[in-house]
């Protein structure tokens, strides 16, 4: 017996993700290079190490409330935000474990069984198992290359369904895709979503991460969405903070207050020294400057990479730092493609279809590790190319 019976029929029905697959695969082989990655290769700058261990020293190791510290709330609502100072820091913003454990929070929530949440498609795939774990339904808009994968008010009106959607997700800058979903854009969409009563769920975890001319923009910042948004963000991605662990939700305050009650219920509150740290990073935004530098330069390797590839088109994204290239003229579908080059050139790139149907013919690429593995992994990538 191993327990198995005792599962209630979510829990047995639960897959292992499928960028997780391909990791495990890897870690069974010599000289992968990984461009599978979500997370920054950068270790947590040190100064706000420091700041952590200052906490712990000064005796900061007690419970925090539900909500999380309020000077790092505070400093959340006047800096964290790309939507600045509109959120009141006392009643309308949570600090959570990470940007999914506020999702997973807020899907807890506000889902009753059977109720529609937008998503498009190709996404996060996170998303869609935490809505379907909490007993909503997903409901996938597509998008397309033709408009830079960004979601649009004209597909969210197409794809709405009356009396089951209740909410759409909106992410910008975009995993897999990279892509910044533009104001004029986001005002289409904020337009639909008040003629069809939607809630708006903005994930902005890659906001911190914007290059070229894009300029950070929020859902939230346009009249009459703020009462209709809550937005998610973390300091894993613009800080090197991936295994703190640290994340938060602003919006209106009659769900963060419900947010804060279930909290108390399932994990209590974060870690205090870690807020602690995480009120530092946000004073010292020349962290974030620091690691943006060293994206771009990366970006311009993988960008320079992909146009070396005959039959190899990609997308320029203009965020996070995720290419998004399109496979179809090698003749495998996505699957296949990143499993064999992860076989016979070792480098891990992530299958589109992972990411939704509309994925397919395409692969995640992140370029995170180090630039001369990076470069070497272009080379890799070209020479398998070459052979198919």
């Amino acid at each position: 017996m191993n327990g198995e019976h005792w599962l209630n029929e979510k829990a047995r029905n639960m897959d292992q993700g499928a960028i997780r697959v391909m990791f495990d695969k890897a870690a069974t082989m010599d000289n992968v290079i990984s461009m599978g990655i979500g997370e920054p290769r950068e270790n947590t700058d040190l100064s706000i190490c420091r700041a952590c261990a200052d906490a712990l020293m000064a005796g900061n190791t007690h419970y925090a409330p539900n909500a999380g510290r309020l000077e790092l709330r505070r400093a959340i609502a006047e800096k964290g935000l790309i939507a600045k100072n509109i959120y009141d820091a006392e009643t309308e913003v949570i600090v959570t474990n990470g940007g999914m454990g506020a999702f997973s929070l807020l899907m807890q929530c506000i889902l009753e069984p059977g109720d529609g949440v937008m998503i498009q498609d190709p996404q996060y795939l996170n998303f869609a198992t935490s809505i379907r774990y909490c007993g909503g339904e997903i409901i996938p808009v597509p998008v397309f290359p033709e408009d830079s994968f960004c979601l649009t008010g004209e597909e969210i009106r197409r794809h709405y369904i009356p009396g089951k959607t209740k909410a759409v997700v909106v992410n910008s800058p975009n995993n897999p895709t990279g892509e910044v979903i533009p104001m004029d854009k986001l005002r289409e969409i904020a337009k639909a979503a008040m003629e069809l009563d939607l809630l708006v769920i903005s994930d902005e975890v890659y906001g911190g991460l914007l290059y070229d001319d894009a300029v950070p923009c929020s859902i939230a910042s346009i009249p009459g969405m703020k009462e209709r948004t809550i937005v998610l963000s973390s300091f894993s991605k613009a800080f090197a903070m991936t295994g703190w662990r640290v994340g938060y939700a602003a919006g209106p305050r009659g769900i963060i207050d419900k947010m804060t009650k279930v909290q108390e219920y399932f994990n209590s509150c974060i870690n205090t020294p870690s807020q602690l740290a995480a009120a530092y990073a946000l004073d010292h935004p020349e962290i974030t400057e620091t690691l943006l530098a060293s994206f771009r330069r990366r970006r311009e390797i993988a960008l320079a990479g992909m146009d070396a590839i005959p039959g190899m088109k990609t997308n320029r994204p203009k965020g996070a730092f995720y290419l998004f290239p399109d496979l179809r003229a090698f003749g495998l579908d996505s699957v296949t493609f990143c499993n064999r080059l992860l076989d016979e050139a070792r480098v891990v790139c992530i299958p589109g279809s992972a990411f939704g149907p509309h994925g397919e013919g395409f692969m995640r690429v992140s370029y995170t590790t180090e630039p001369d593995k990076l470069a070497e992994a272009m080379q890799r990538l070209k020479d398998f190319c070459a052979k198919l």
